[in-house]
């Protein structure tokens, strides 16, 4: 029987002759090594991103969208500050006219909103001859009547129009005045009788702010790129999946990178765009001298690209997850619509609420639920209803949520991308094995 420090010394011999072996073996054929691009910090997530950002800028559509939004924003500002024009003006001829009746005259004008020239006619006559070559659009006389080119429209509520009736009405209450023989303080107390008090039982709508409009074109723009950008999340994961794309990404990179690398690419080009529009919307609103950018409305653009951050970075995860578990094109509109439920939700009711002047208690809750915070803290921010802390609250609900909406994201991603055959259901990950090298 062998000694028992043979079989120790052997054992030790056979040992060191597999490690020398191992160790030969990588000397003759090292395993190679990726360098690092060193304008890459992110690495094989950055290059993911990055290709997904080209993909995105080459796209036809992505040029279509962002004309289509450019132009749409443009009309939004430029249309109302062309319908205020200048103040209307009219010249007015005046038979056997006085200091009195002038000042009465331009003061009925400046009432209605309208700048009038006073010219004095030598006689009725003379003025009916003017009136119809055009050189007076109205002729006064104060004892007979007021002569219009062409009789009112009962319709007519231009200046003019306005001014016509008022003159009329004005002049036959102190002809009135005359013929009833009252004293010069007599007429005095009638013309200064102040109407009596209106009282309404709820008080007047409040003229929409800058702000509030501001806070508007943001929960509409919000909610387009929201719904463009996440619906390409979903198609490009179940594109890369139908084509076993993925399969070829998945020999190079981690189920995860890949993932990541996919929301970071579409997110930075729907922050691109997003910031474009809203920064000139804010250049073409100053330099047409809309009210857009007036008061606190930089403020609540500024809300509301942060919110289009954070409310990306919330649903891209729960769309690329539910990307990988489809295979087919068709089955997109079916899975996108229960995921875009919320979205609709926090749109209608934020936009309701903007457009009524006042946010509602549903606003207001829904401005602190990840989901729906992207519209409806916005429309409080316009309103002026939520403080720095109320603020900054929802900020960290957003991003706490995010944090565990993207840890469940990224094992579903990883459960499901590589299961083909059909789509796949959450029951059938529960157990399955993961896709991680």
């Amino acid at each position: 029987m062998r000694p028992a420090w043979f079989v120790a010394a052997l054992v030790v011999v056979v040992a060191a002759a597999r490690l020398w072996r191992r160790r030969r073996a990588r000397a003759v054929s090292p395993t190679p090594r990726v360098p690092r691009d060193r304008r890459n910090p992110l690495g094989e997530t950055g290059l993911v991103a990055g290709r997904e950002i080209r993909e995105r800028l080459r796209g036809r559509v992505f040029r279509v969208v962002t004309a289509l939004l450019f132009l749409a924003i443009a009309a939004i500002i430029v249309i109302p500050t062309l319908r205020t024009t200048s103040a209307p003006r009219a010249t007015v001829g005046v038979v056997g006219g006085s200091s009195t009746l002038e000042v009465d005259l331009k003061a009925l004008a400046h009432r209605v909103g309208l700048t009038v020239r006073l010219v004095a006619e030598p006689g009725l006559a003379a003025a009916r001859s003017a009136l119809r070559a055009g050189r007076i659009d109205v002729a006064i006389d104060p004892s007979r009547s007021v002569l219009l080119d062409k009789a009112l429209a009962a319709t007519d509520t231009s200046a003019r129009a306005a001014f016509v009736r008022a003159v009329s009405l004005s002049l036959g209450a102190q002809g009135a005045y005359a013929r009833a023989g009252l004293t010069p303080s007599q007429v005095a107390v009638i013309a200064g009788a102040k109407p009596l008090a209106v009282v309404s039982l709820e008080p007047a709508k409040k003229p929409t702010t800058a702000a509030e409009t501001t806070a508007l074109l943001g929960v509409i723009l919000n909610f387009i790129v929201l719904t463009q950008y996440l619906t390409w999340t979903l198609m490009g994961v179940m594109e890369e999946k139908a084509s076993r794309v993925v399969e070829v990404l998945l020999a190079t990179v981690r189920p995860l990178q890949l993932l990541a690398g996919k929301v970071l690419g579409i997110g930075s080009v729907a922050m691109a765009q997003a910031a474009s529009l809203v920064v000139f919307a804010l250049v073409l609103g100053r330099v047409v001298g809309s009210s857009f950018v007036h008061g606190a409305a930089p403020l609540v653009a500024g809300a509301t690209l942060l919110w289009l951050v954070l409310g990306y970075a919330f649903y891209s995860w729960v769309y690329a997850a539910a990307g990988s578990l489809g295979e087919r094109q068709d089955q997109v509109q079916s899975m996108a619509l229960p995921l875009s439920l919320p979205l609709i939700l926090g749109y209608i009711v934020s936009l309701v609420g903007v457009s009524s002047g006042s946010p509602s208690v549903l606003v207001k809750v829904l401005a602190y639920l990840p989901p729906t915070a992207p519209f409806a803290m916005p429309a409080l921010v316009g309103f002026g209803e939520a403080t720095w802390w109320q603020f900054a609250l929802s900020v960290i609900a957003s991003v706490a949520s995010t944090v565990v909406v993207a840890v469940y994201a990224a094992r579903v991603y990883r459960r499901a991308v590589l299961r083909t055959g059909g789509r796949v259901r959450l029951s059938q990950l529960r157990r399955a094995p993961s896709a991680t090298r």
